[in-house]
């Protein structure tokens, strides 16, 4: 009998235990149908939960975009890239090189964000189609002599697919809050819901912006090119690279140490039988021959 009753006790306790899993499971399904706008209302008032569960919810799916593996989150996703560059050349005729970069700009479908034209060089910041990215920095730098050249490529596909999935979550709530706002009862119900809805379309607003930004950077590679003209005598300190002004600097020592085997070498050819025929005169006027001694004694007597 003791027996007996321990197992009808035991069995209780496991269908009472199973009636709470259920039940929760259940509630868990509701407020995620909540969340992806499937929810419905049976008539009843807005439940005040509703805000809380669907923010709850969003931030569990924004989370999961935080991830590092990128082949966890998005097996199948495309690698999403920005490319830039800074590339300086120096150019024969800068009229002429700016006339190229016009003419790459149309072929290639690209256009200059900014230009700063300047006496002696000329600077661009080029957007190009990122798949006419290669083949149009091999063509600006051919049409002069390369000075400097400086790429970086930044991955940001998790970032991408990470705004891409917020900005979608957050589209589906708000159509969720839209659906209820019309089955609100009463006015603190109403104020609530509008007051989400607003804050929903500013942060899809905000989050929009950064997301065509960031696509904007990755269908349009950065070229920022600077054009250097010719180096002449009135401009020899302007427009110089450093590598350019160290050469000079090089180059000015170089020039220094000519000059002064020039002098060396002018003194050796000229210097040394100039001072041998002064001493030469010397001594025949003044030395032991004594001209000059002789003819004032005759003078004197």
């Amino acid at each position: 009998m003791k027996t007996k009753l321990i197992l009808l006790t035991l069995t209780v306790a496991l269908l009472f235990a199973m009636g709470c899993s259920k039940k929760s499971s259940v509630i868990e399904k509701e407020n995620y149908a909540f969340v992806q706008g499937r929810a419905y209302d049976d008539g009843n008032a807005v439940p005040r939960a509703a805000k809380a569960t669907a923010d709850l919810a969003y931030e569990e799916v924004g989370a999961a975009g935080d991830s590092d593996s990128l082949s966890v989150n998005y097996p199948d996703a495309e690698r999403k890239l920005i490319k830039r560059a800074n590339i300086s050349v120096r150019v024969e005729n800068l009229d002429t090189a700016e006339d190229s970069v016009n003419a790459l700009l149309k072929k290639y479908v690209g256009y200059a964000a900014s230009s700063n034209i300047q006496e002696n060089s000329r600077y661009y910041s080029l957007r190009v189609p990122a798949n006419y990215y290669d083949i149009f920095l091999a063509e600006t730098g051919g049409m002069g002599r390369l000075i400097n050249r400086y790429e970086n490529t930044e991955d940001v596909t998790l970032r991408y697919y990470d705004l891409e999935g917020r900005l979608a979550t957050k589209k589906e709530l708000l159509k969720t809050f839209q659906a209820y706002l019309g089955k609100a009862k009463t006015i603190e119900e109403i104020l609530s819901v509008e007051a989400r809805i607003s804050d929903l379309q500013y942060e899809i607003e905000g989050t929009g912006i950064q997301f065509r930004n960031l696509a904007n950077n990755i269908d349009y590679a950065t070229i920022d090119l600077n054009l250097f003209g010719p180096v002449t005598s009135s401009m020899q300190n302007q427009n110089l690279t450093f590598s350019e002004r160290v050469k000079q600097l090089f180059g000015s020592f170089g020039d220094f140490l000519s000059t002064v085997a020039m002098i060396l070498l002018g003194i050796v050819i000229y210097g040394i039988p100039i001072i041998l025929l002064l001493g030469l005169l010397f001594l025949i006027f003044f030395g032991k021959i004594g001209l000059a001694k002789k003819l004032w004694r005759l003078i004197k007597s």
